[in-house]
């Protein structure tokens, strides 16, 4: 097989069921200690606003919606997710599928927690690592569980890859 039809495919399944993983974390959180995660509403209408050249606002909360926000969003969601999975691979070599290795994943789960806190949070008008946030100690904490989480996808996703490729 080609080496990277291989990468990608291998990052898909992944990138998605790390996401999937993170998801489902999130939705019994909501359900057991009605604690909301992030609306992809929010991250669609922001990403929406760059064919008009606005890439950060005063508040993404108060910004013009967009047609197809929600639609927008999960797709990001997921192709960040498939991305995040490619950085992966890319670091480790596509061989670390056959003998996924846990630290890696968490570390990189929790490495990138940086991209909301220095970059989407900030243009949301959110400020670096939510400081304009009603509580930003709670935002930080939140945002830091879910990747750590999506690290933890990261690996079960990779170790049933690994025994479906034996």
């Amino acid at each position: 097989m080609n080496i990277l039809f291989q990468l990608i495919i291998y990052s898909v399944f992944i990138g998605v069921g790390a996401t999937l993983f993170m998801d489902i974390h999130a939705i019994l959180i909501k359900r057991i200690f009605n604690i909301p995660s992030l609306d992809l509403a929010i991250v669609g209408r922001w990403i929406g606003h760059f064919r008009k050249g606005i890439f950060s606002h005063n508040n993404i909360i108060q910004a013009q919606k967009v047609n197809g926000e929600l639609a927008l969003g999960w797709f990001a969601h997921y192709a960040i997710g498939i991305t995040f999975a490619f950085l992966l691979l890319l670091i480790c070599g596509i061989e670390w599928v056959c003998k996924p290795t846990f630290w890696i994943c968490i570390t990189l789960g929790v490495a990138t927690t940086a991209a909301p806190w220095f970059m989407m949070q900030p243009a949301f008008g959110f400020g670096i690592a939510a400081s304009k946030t009603p509580n930003p100690t709670i935002a930080r904490l939140r945002s830091l569980q879910a990747h750590a989480i999506y690290g933890f996808g990261l690996y079960l996703a990779a170790v049933l890859l690994s025994n479906i490729i034996k």
